[in-house]
């Protein structure tokens, strides 16, 4: 589980307000939205979560551990894909992942055992041997998914996964978040693309301008809004439409 309690970040020696006051609480067993137009805060609150940001003020708990007293181990509680895949394209899909596991503590076996897993589920058998250069954005996300997970984290962020994904793959990738979420694991997922939440979302965190401007059950949203789909809600309740993409 996730608790950020009136978290904020800014930049440029405070005259840029990035993320002002947001809180939040991401359940276990459930895939929480972070929903908002682009330059909104979603990914520079995700950053303080997995500590690449400090906060200039606020709390987190990420499953009970305080991300600031003690990093290393809210790194190994996590699995994290940030915005940027940030892959070894030297290396081949399956190396990219082994050096993750090695980072985490894994040994060779356990390595192995998690990446066959992995690669059976996300259908990289195909590509699993071959060096990541020229791989297509489907395939850079794929390896980025098992990366984050190969040392099987309870508590998944993932920083808008399906950009320049195929219908296909985003369906497969959907079912992936699924089937972690039937896991009990904690997904929180960043996007800015209205049918991903729809589709997915428990619950959703709007955030606009660095602040939460809403959220709950979709229901809810709509219900708050007095619209009757999710992107009306949400232009709605950000009280503007400009950057809205879906």
């Amino acid at each position: 589980m996730i608790e950020a309690t009136r978290l904020r970040k800014t930049f440029d020696k405070g005259r840029v307000v990035a993320v002002d006051e947001v809180s939040f609480r991401a359940p276990d067993g459930q895939i929480t939205g972070l929903l908002g137009p682009n330059g909104a805060g979603k990914t520079t609150t995700l950053r303080m979560l997995y500590t690449l940001l400090k906060p200039d003020a606020g709390s987190m708990r990420i499953d009970g551990i305080d991300p600031e007293a003690e990093p290393l181990q809210v790194k190994r509680a996590l699995g994290v894909v940030p915005d940027s895949r940030g892959l070894y394209d030297r290396l081949s899909a399956r190396e990219n992942i082994a050096y993750y596991g090695r980072l985490q503590g894994l040994d060779k076996a356990t390595i192995a055992r998690r990446i066959d897993y992995l690669a059976g589920v996300m259908d990289m058998h195909e590509f699993i041997d071959r060096r990541t250069t020229g791989f297509s954005q489907g395939q850079r996300v794929k390896v980025a998914i098992a990366r984050a997970l190969i040392h099987d984290p309870r508590t998944v962020l993932l920083d808008e996964p399906t950009n320049g994904l195929d219908v296909m793959t985003t369906r497969a990738l959907r079912g992936f978040l699924r089937q972690l979420k039937t896991e009990g694991r904690c997904v929180v997922l960043s996007t800015h693309i209205m049918q991903e939440v729809a589709a997915l979302c428990d619950r959703i965190v709007i955030i606009a301008r660095g602040r939460v401007a809403a959220e709950g059950t979709a229901a809810e949203l709509l219900r708050r809004s007095g619209r009757d789909n999710l992107e009306d809600a949400f232009v709605h309740l950000i009280g503007s439409d400009e950057g809205l993409l879906a």
